[in-house]
């Protein structure tokens, strides 16, 4: 947990510096990412869950893929990850988990993932901040 917050501050810090984003809206997900950031029992995750990791066959998940991130940590990780793009489709997922999820924490990886994956993004030619996907969440 503290190198994730130690992440978050850092990547944060770099998004105002680089005005890339307003320091209200930054500071707006710093804050929501410390629900996230909350100390939970670790479980066996996948680290990189998204749709297109997950094979499903007649409404059942036959198969999921891409393993190489996987390792102890939060599954309500996973859980943000595989809806970030799907915000409106986290309930559902939900009604299948069953067991109650921490809705804040889950709020809290969308802002944590957001936050940390845009400098990557950059440094690696995925375009300019402005167009992309985490900057439109972190906006919406």
């Amino acid at each position: 947990v503290g190198d994730q917050r130690a992440r978050r501050d850092d990547e944060c810090a770099w998004l105002v510096t680089e005005d890339v984003l307003p320091v209200d809206l930054v500071e707006r997900h710093r804050a929501l990412a410390r629900a996230a950031l909350r100390p939970r029992p670790p479980a066996f995750v996948h680290g990189d869950l998204h749709v297109e990791h997950v094979f499903i066959e007649d409404d059942r998940v036959t198969g999921i893929i891409d393993w190489s991130e996987a390792g102890r940590g939060d599954p309500l990780l996973d859980l943000a990850t595989l809806t970030l793009g799907h915000r409106d489709r986290l309930d559902d997922l939900l009604a299948g988990y069953g067991r109650e999820v921490d809705r804040a924490a889950i709020t809290g990886w969308w802002s944590w993932r957001c936050l940390v994956a845009i400098r990557w993004l950059v440094e690696n030619g995925y375009g300019d901040p402005v167009e992309l996907p985490e900057v439109a969440l972190l906006r919406s």
